[in-house]
């Protein structure tokens, strides 16, 4: 279960389909992500071809991420079974 959001944008997409705040190419492929995401209760349930899972460090040391496309990735953390602090960003 997605309980928060760091990008505005994405969780305007997530809740109403608006794609005002992203990138429209990427629709599909964060809409996959998303209901990936939504159904996720253990880290591995996102170990999927395709997304890249990784986990991140420095500032970011409790988040993941996966791909969207080229640079873009959507980054999350999991704690007790519920995705938090999701964000959409070019971070390469």
């Amino acid at each position: 279960m997605i309980i928060s959001f760091k990008h505005k944008g994405l969780e305007k997409f997530y809740k109403t389909g608006s794609t005002a705040g992203i990138v429209v190419s990427h629709k599909k492929k964060l809409q996959i992500l998303l209901t990936h995401l939504e159904n996720t209760k253990v880290i591995n349930d996102m170990n999927i071809i395709g997304f890249d899972l990784h986990k991140l460090s420095g500032n970011l040391k409790d988040h993941w991420s996966v791909k969207v496309n080229g640079n873009w990735r959507v980054t999350f953390k999991l704690e007790n079974g519920h995705i938090q602090v999701v964000d959409y960003q070019d971070y390469h």
